[in-house]
């Protein structure tokens, strides 16, 4: 997903990840996109100062997939949740060292 692609699905009501389901892009209330990791609330800008270059790979950021989409996983934008640090069928990885 290019930048104005993630900004403008973030706007409109949906979920976007960065490599795996525990990343999530959002919005903050000063008008700031940011990545925060679900588990520990720790957070990273969307892109870089200069608000030019992600934070991420465009190919590593996805829309959730919807509860009718798991009918047509051909509608999902990364089939099968696949990613950096993603098991298949979706499931989070942990953060580096703190692996089972």
């Amino acid at each position: 997903m290019t930048l104005d692609d993630i900004k403008a699905a973030v706007d409109a009501g949906q979920t976007v990840h960065w490599a795996n389901t525990g990343y999530v892009v959002h919005k903050d209330r000063l008008g700031q996109y940011l990545i925060t990791y679900q588990p520990n609330g720790s957070c990273i800008g969307l892109t870089d100062w200069e608000g030019q270059r992600l934070n991420g790979k465009e190919a590593e950021f996805f829309i959730a997939r919807s509860k009718d989409s798991a009918e047509n996983p051909g509608s999902q934008s990364r089939p099968n949740g696949q990613g950096r640090g993603v098991a298949l069928g979706g499931a989070g990885a942990f953060p580096l060292g703190r692996q089972l």
